[in-house]
């Protein structure tokens, strides 16, 4: 096992990180930006380093930067959390020569999943069904026309790289597309140094499913249900759950299990995330491969009792999967979990500024998690999330009504949150009956 790993992030996840790390007695190291200087868990870390000035390029983003802490620390491995360079292969590239562990899949599958035309077409060659789809959208304009005809108006205009739901715009027909294009592009290459662009055939109100998997260094995976999704602003995660509501378990199972499968025969290790669309027809599509700990990891965790960060952990040192998890698995109650923000709750623009009060809420069944407290400043520079509230019941309606009360304790001062609007989705009829799909807190915003 590891004797230092060093936390290649900041926020909620570094927090997390830190955790899991105390409770392994794993000494922990976390770095931090000028901005982030007087963050809770930068002194709740065993050690602290400072790389550089606030803009992510300059220290978040830094690989010079981050490889001078690593050298500086004497860690033996790296945790990544998410976003920033946690799929990034050039990074885990990097710290692999400098004899250090990079925590999460090896990077020839960081490379292989990036580029999601690619990873698309790799797990079709194995059996997973996908919604139809074009490559990388490339010749001239009319040749790029003609490979959005063939793949069916309506479509969805998505980058090859990055996530966060940056650069996808819907398009209905070929006097919006040439559009769409245009702007994805530009998004694209602002927020990902990448301009590559493809388009999907569009399922109206699909529910977002995914799957969290967990995979030795010998050939073992398994995975550990799923996420029901679907609740986004700006084609962004808000509310995320498990069990599905409504799903056919025959089917969750049988998809669970056929993800394992091929992801055992391409030799994919650690952990990852296989995200997909679930349509009207009662058909699950793939989407695309997220090789790192996801956001919503706690959801998973809070219905089977799994720790992933130590998992995730224990498979990058090598242990079996047998060995880290239990022979059986059961998915016990139900589990939510909202995503606070510092945002206007209307139109989703970030609200930085003091937290002059931030009290999460304490009562039983209530997790949060935050890299935050009270006195601390919101800036503008990273992703504005608070925290995430992660309530566990034995019932799907039991746990909304923990969670609205949740929320309803949740005293924040100095910023606007989306509280409001997570709320109003989760009083909503439509929510409530379980009836959810990726354009329900768009139209409830709308109304």
């Amino acid at each position: 096992m590891f004797n230092k790993v060093l936390i290649a992030n900041r926020g909620a996840i570094a927090a997390r990180v830190v955790r899991a790390l105390r409770q392994m007695k794993i000494a922990s190291v976390v770095v931090y930006s000028e901005a982030d200087r007087d963050l809770p868990y930068v002194v709740q870390a065993d050690e602290a380093i400072c790389i550089g000035e606030a803009a992510p390029a300059a220290s978040y983003l830094n690989v010079d930067a981050l490889s001078a802490a690593i050298r500086q620390s004497g860690a033996d491995a790296v945790h990544p959390g998410y976003g920033f360079l946690s799929e990034n292969p050039d990074f885990a590239t990097a710290v692999s020569a400098l004899g250090v562990t990079f925590i999460g899949p090896d990077a020839r599958w960081l490379r292989a999943m990036g580029r999601k035309t690619e990873a698309r077409a790799l797990m079709a060659s194995l059996g997973m069904p996908l919604n139809p789809s074009s490559g990388v959208l490339a010749g001239t304009p009319d040749q790029q026309l003609a490979a959005v005809r063939n793949v069916g108006f309506p479509v969805l205009v998505k980058p090859v790289a990055g996530g966060g739901g940056i650069g996808m715009l819907p398009a209905r027909d070929e006097a919006q597309v040439i559009d769409a294009l245009e702007r994805a592009r530009s998004m694209s290459q602002r927020s990902f140094g990448n301009a590559d662009v493809y388009v999907e055939r569009l399922i109206e109100r699909p529910r977002h499913i995914e799957f969290q998997l967990l995979a030795d260094k010998y050939g073992q995976v398994r995975h550990l249900f799923e996420r029901d999704c679907s609740i986004q602003r700006r084609h962004q995660k808000v509310i995320e759950e498990s069990p599905a509501p409504h799903l056919p378990r025959a089917l969750i199972e049988e998809t669970g299990t056929r993800i394992a499968r091929i992801l055992s025969e391409l030799g994919y290790d650690v952990i990852g995330t296989a995200e997909m669309l679930y349509g009207q027809d009662g058909s699950l599509s793939f989407l695309e491969m997220n090789t790192r700990l996801q956001v919503e990891h706690a959801v998973t965790e809070a219905i089977t009792g799994i720790d992933l960060v130590q998992a995730q952990i224990r498979l990058a040192a090598g242990m079996r999967l047998d060995a880290v998890l239990p022979a059986s698995i059961e998915a016990s109650g139900h589990a939510i979990e909202v995503r606070v923000y510092a945002e206007d709750p209307r139109r989703f623009f970030p609200s930085p500024g003091p937290l002059n009060v931030f009290r999460p809420p304490t009562a039983r069944g209530v997790r949060v998690e935050t890299g935050y407290a009270e006195g601390n400043r919101v800036t503008p520079f990273y992703d504005p999330m608070l925290a995430k509230v992660i309530v566990h019941e034995a019932t799907r309606e039991q746990a909304i009504a923990r969670m609205l009360d949740a929320l309803a304790d949740f005293e924040v001062v100095g910023v606007k949150t989306n509280i409001p609007f997570s709320v109003d989705v989760l009083r909503s009829d439509a929510f409530q009956a379980g009836d959810v799909h990726t354009q329900l807190g768009a139209a409830l915003t709308r109304a």
